[in-house]
């Protein structure tokens, strides 16, 4: 039987193509009570004067960017504190890593970074019928993934799994990617 995390908070992170959007479909469906919050919805939601964050990056951008991880962290909570368990995807590398987790007020928070290897995200990319990359590179993302993020959570490297697999390592290591404190 599946481990269930009850009201909690489930973070999926990792660069783009690592398979965050699959997995936390995946992962909220196998849970008895569960929403996908869509972090990519809020920036979707700007309809006029919208940055996206580019390599050299613009206070704006930046501000937006914060704005969004805000705006989901907010309403992870709003799930959680009615009951259910809200599974959060979105690219949170670098030190944005520890702000979010600061973010969340939910305990239990768990936190999961989807980290197969660059070559396998680039073949992922060019499989998937929308491309993300644009000015970054597969590589300057696994970079700040590996270098940039600190270890808070599990880490998982995918490389070699399907989504239903990762899913089932995800809730069989809960414990590991619970985080305690902000």
């Amino acid at each position: 039987m599946d481990t269930e995390p009850g009201p909690a908070v489930v973070l999926i992170t990792g660069v783009m193509a690592s398979g965050k959007s699959t997995v936390a479909d995946l992962l909220a469906g196998r849970l008895p009570r569960a929403a996908h919050v869509r972090g990519d919805v809020f920036r979707r939601m700007l309809v006029s004067g919208g940055e996206d964050l580019l390599p050299e990056e613009t206070a704006e951008a930046r501000a937006q960017l914060e704005l969004r991880h805000r705006l989901s962290a907010l309403v992870a909570d709003e799930y959680a504190h009615h009951g259910w368990t809200a599974v959060v995807q979105d690219i949170v590398l670098g030190e944005d890593l520890s702000r979010y987790v600061a973010t969340v007020r939910t305990r239990p928070l768990y936190v999961v970074v989807l980290a197969p290897s660059a070559a396998v995200v680039r073949i992922r990319e060019t499989e998937r019928p929308k491309t993300g990359y644009g000015p970054w590179t597969v590589d300057a993302l696994d970079r700040a993934l590996r270098e940039e993020t600190p270890r808070i959570g599990l880490w998982l490297d995918t490389s070699e799994q399907t989504p239903e697999q990762t899913v089932s390592v995800i809730l069989g290591n809960l414990a590991a990617a619970r985080v305690e404190t902000g």
